[in-house]
């Protein structure tokens, strides 16, 4: 999702490399579980995250709709996020449907590319894509926290690999989303629940690599749709 933003009052002006030292360091969140709520639908989902959950959890795409995620339109393309419960459902806390009775992420190992990255941001320029601090969205006190190399923070084991694969999502939505944009509504929809389907809705061999089938499903989708 593009987020339009003012660099210099939500971060603290650098940008990092994955070898570079950030101050997010929190002896893993020594219970806090902030960030876990009140997310609203921030925390939107790209294919390699529902590879891992699905995965992790032994469960299906569908069988954690409603449940755990939910689906929106995000400037003209439908993706999933997970869910966050609010007023609508007076039974539940204001938390991720993934963080459990002690207040701990039930789903940490293979969390999703966002809260694995969170506090940090990512930039995507001509470069390529670079990483940011947002100093203003973790509540622990800066004086408690201490420098991390990012690379450890997201925690990801092929991560050169893994960027490819984010840069790659990222210039494929950007396409995307101007071409449907010119395309009456009808057909827009359908083309967007057809690369619901596609990226996320059918299933990955949970076996096999994921980054081989993404590319795979890429290269389908851009040739159908000639973009």
């Amino acid at each position: 999702m593009i987020r339009d933003i003012n660099f210099e009052e939500i971060s603290d002006g650098f940008v990092y490399k994955p070898d570079d030292l950030v101050n997010v360091g929190c002896n893993e969140c020594m219970g806090c579980s902030d960030c876990c709520r009140i997310t609203g639908d921030s925390i939107i989902l790209d294919p390699y995250d529902i590879y891992n959950l699905c995965k992790g959890l032994g469960r299906s795409f569908e069988d954690m709709m409603e449940k755990e995620i939910e689906i929106r339109m995000v400037d003209n393309i439908i993706l999933p996020n997970l869910i966050t419960y609010d007023e609508e459902h007076p039974d539940k806390e204001e938390k991720c449907a993934f963080l459990n009775e002690e207040n701990r992420c039930s789903i940490h190992s293979f969390r999703p590319g966002y809260c694995r990255l969170f506090p940090m941001g990512r930039l995507y320029d001509e470069k390529g894509m670079h990483y940011f601090l947002q100093v203003n969205e973790c509540t622990k006190p800066k004086a408690a926290r201490y420098p991390v190399r990012l690379r450890e923070w997201i925690g990801i084991e092929n991560l050169t690999q893994y960027e490819e694969f984010v840069t790659s999502w990222h210039d494929f939505c950007k396409t995307v989303q101007k071409a449907l944009a010119k395309l009456p509504e009808q057909q827009r929809v359908y083309t967007a629940r057809f690369i619901l389907q596609k990226f996320y809705v059918e299933a990955y061999m949970t076996s096999a690599s994921f980054f081989d089938q993404y590319y795979r499903r890429l290269k389908e989708v851009s040739d159908l749709l000639k973009i």
